[in-house]
Parts: structure tokens; sequence; C-alpha cells
């Protein structure tokens, strides 16, 4: 897998493959590939996006009451 950025092309936007790649793949000028898309998502992003059915202070309690057990 490689990461790429999606970058203006004229009217159109596109993705460069890296020479490695391109190299490891035998890829030339003209070859059709097949390309899976999906958008990578920053963690930063996803921080605080998740919604639990108990609060952070019922789990951190409930697992107090498991240590105190043992």
């Amino acid at each position: 897998m490689v990461l790429v950025t999606v970058r203006k092309w004229g009217n159109s936007v596109g993705v460069v493959i890296p020479e490695e790649e391109k190299k490891k793949l035998h890829l030339g000028t003209g070859d059709t590939v097949d390309l899976k898309v999906h958008k990578v998502v920053p963690i930063k992003q996803l921080f605080g996006s998740l919604k639990f059915k108990r609060s952070t202070q019922e789990m951190k309690n409930e697992m107090k009451r498991g240590w105190k057990n043992d």
C-alpha cells in the first residue's frame, strides 16, 4: 500500500505513483492499473468522535471496582 496526496492537475485532480512502486510493479506509460481509493482520516479528527453508552468516569469506576475485588 502506498499513501499519496491528491493534487490539482488542470481542471482535475490526480495522484502520482512513486518511482519505487512504478519499478516494483513494472508499470509504464499507457499501462492500465486497478486503483483502490479510500480517504485517510487523520487521527486528530477522530479524537472525541466516538460515543460510548457510558461516560468515561463510569468506565473508570467499574475498573476500580474490579481491582478492589482482586
